[in-house]
């Protein structure tokens, strides 16, 4: 089958261009396989930190065309036109965020209509608000011969404005490409400077106010008086002049001596020793649709404590691969991470990990994309 796909793929950063050139590599294993990404995703004036990270080519894939710039329509027909001539079988589109319907639209509404398309969304909505979102996602995803969601809150989603969709509904895989060297916790420790006897948390990816990271930071000492050998690394990139709010929540609860603080975005190659030499990664979100950094940690079997939101509790199975609670309880958060730390299950923990890897294998998300075409 050819087909195209339409994504930000290397060197964008972030975790949908990551996922656009894993699926890439795996589905041009047994398909032929064209991208056509952006040469300009965000104006400065709504993303005013770097978009692109060229020290890491793990994710990319080859053949790629930058064509698409999201305020330019020439662009777009340029888009069109190059697909057109191509013939897939077949158009994928990665969709997140209502920004792009207007480019999206454009492209899809010049495609020759024996082309089918299926909509990979992220986010069927956006987390934070936009002007319009619901009209745009519906103008949009409406062109959609099939869909593909990761969570039940996108699939309800998608419902509500798309007619009867034909759906298939995934959870997200796993990212076995960040195992570069494949270190272990001893060798991962010993790089970061932390000892073998510290129980280390893990708080990873960027840091946005959905993400609840105040939760984490308000628990923490409570975490700490129970267990004071715990240590939460938080690994991620700020927003804007947020920063400034983290720190001054983090001196008011007295967490400065309990939390090391890795701030920026962090280059592919220098992921793993994290997440190796982590004990637990918690993902204290108050909303979520799914999450990348759940399938990063499982591929080290790093167990998880996940708020029950989105398609996150789908995802991390409470009491198997790691604890689901309620959003926005501090005092329950506090008590999972005791409770891991006491009880004493990682490896049963990693064993359901491994159990599940089929479910969250890329060649189960190709034999969608498959079926979703018959």
């Amino acid at each position: 089958m050819k087909i195209a796909m339409i994504g930000p793929v290397y060197p964008f950063k972030g975790g949908i261009s990551q996922y656009t050139g894993a699926l890439c590599k795996n589905l041009q294993q047994a398909h032929e396989v064209s991208v056509y990404s952006f040469s300009m995703q965000y104006p400065k004036i709504l993303y005013k930190h770097e978009q692109r990270d060229y020290e890491n080519k793990t994710f990319s894939v080859e053949p790629v065309k930058y064509i698409i710039n999201t305020i330019n329509p020439f662009t777009w027909l340029k888009t069109a036109k190059e697909i057109n001539q191509l013939m897939p079988d077949l158009v994928i589109v990665q969709w997140w965020h209502p920004w792009f319907a207007p480019c999206y639209w454009s492209i899809l509404r010049h495609l020759k209509k024996s082309i089918k398309t299926i909509f990979l969304c992220h986010n069927v909505l956006p987390h934070e608000g936009f002007p319009f979102k619901n009209q745009l996602a519906q103008m949009v995803l409406k062109k959609g011969y099939g869909f593909i969601v990761h969570s039940e809150q996108d699939e309800q989603d998608l419902r509500k404005l798309i007619t009867d969709p034909k759906v298939v509904h995934a959870v997200h895989p796993t990212y076995n490409q960040f195992r570069l060297r494949g270190i272990d916790k001893a060798t991962a420790r010993k790089e970061l400077g932390i000892d073998e006897s510290q129980k280390m948390a893990l708080f990873f990816g960027f840091i946005r106010e959905y993400k609840g990271l105040k939760h984490l930071i308000r628990a923490l000492p409570q975490i700490c008086k129970v267990c004071p050998d715990v240590h939460l690394w938080v690994v991620g990139d700020f927003f804007d002049n947020d920063k400034a709010d983290y720190e001054a929540l983090i001196k008011q609860y007295g967490c400065e001596k309990m939390l090391t603080l890795i701030d920026g975005y962090l280059p592919d190659q220098k992921v793993e020793p994290y997440f190796a030499a982590a004990d637990l990664c918690v993902l204290p979100y108050e909303s979520a649709t799914q999450s990348g950094v759940i399938q990063i940690a499982y591929s080290f079997g790093c167990p998880v404590i996940a708020t029950n939101v989105g398609g996150l509790p789908e995802v991390v199975l409470n009491e198997k691969t790691g604890y689901v609670i309620p959003p926005k309880d501090d005092a329950a958060l506090s008590q999972a991470v005791i409770r891991f730390f006491t009880d004493n299950r990682t490896e049963e923990f990693k064993q359901w990990i491994q159990k599940e890897d089929y479910r969250y294998s890329w060649d189960r998300m190709v034999e969608n994309i498959e079926m979703l075409m018959n």
